[in-house]
């Protein structure tokens, strides 16, 4: 009678669980080591057990498991991935390529455009090299002729504005001025309206002179000279009374 199939299942007494992984676990390891020398292959083999303690085998050696991990990374891609990673990388190659050089290109044609490096040009690109240094030329000059017009035409411009401010101002003064000397002479023609007038005319006098002295208020008493006295010489009338 033959063995029966044992169910797989886990293990709940502890020790013979422990057992139990010790022996399938040397007994892997022998069958990795087997695989690897009998069928000349790589293996590489990592157990942790339930207490997390790790157990490996390489068939390169200690350090050969590394080299398996990052060989078994580079391939688990699938070649569709792999190939269109390797097109999208050669695309970014010829893009990098093309770009590189046309900055090689621009920087040398500047260099030639600024008279530098031109020992390699033939006589074809030296007249390419004149064409368009003339038309740079040509070009910089329309456009300084485009913006002195502009800032002509803007002067001008100004100048009319205050061409027609001044003509303003100057109408308001001939309006004013004309007014003034009509105001003047309906005042010089019409004497008799001076008198009804609220404005009074002061006349100047030719000599300040000529002007009639004015009424002065004497303080104290006033002396009166009787006829026939003899006055002081170089008295005044004041100095007499309060002396008398």
């Amino acid at each position: 009678m033959g063995r029966g199939r044992v169910e797989l299942k886990r293990i709940e007494n502890k020790i013979n669980r422990q057992v139990t992984f010790s022996k399938r676990r040397n007994g892997l390891l022998k069958k990795a080591y087997e695989l690897s020398v009998l069928c000349d292959v790589e293996v590489a083999l990592i157990i942790f057990s339930s207490r997390g303690k790790l157990y490996d085998f390489g068939s390169s050696g200690p350090s050969g498991i590394y080299k398996t991990l990052e060989r078994y990374q580079r391939n688990i891609f699938t070649p569709q991935d792999n190939s269109v990673e390797r097109e999208t990388q050669q695309n970014w190659f010829q893009e990098v390529s093309k770009l590189k050089a046309k900055y090689e290109s621009l920087q040398q044609t500047q260099r030639h455009l600024l008279g530098e490096d031109l020992g390699p040009l033939n006589v074809k690109e030296l007249q390419n090299l004149e064409k368009q240094l003339e038309q740079a030329l040509a070009q910089a000059r329309r456009r300084k002729t485009q913006l002195m017009l502009e800032q002509m035409d803007e002067l001008r411009r100004k100048e009319r504005e205050l061409g027609d401010l001044n003509k303003k101002l100057k109408f308001q003064l001939e309006a004013e001025g004309l007014n003034l000397k009509a105001f003047q002479g309906l005042w010089t023609s019409n004497p008799d309206a001076a008198g009804t007038s609220s404005f009074h005319v002061h006349h100047s006098q030719p000599n300040p002179m000529e002007c009639e002295p004015e009424p002065v208020l004497q303080i104290g008493y006033q002396y009166v000279q009787a006829e026939g006295t003899r006055s002081v010489a170089g008295e005044t009338n004041f100095i007499q009374g309060w002396v008398l």
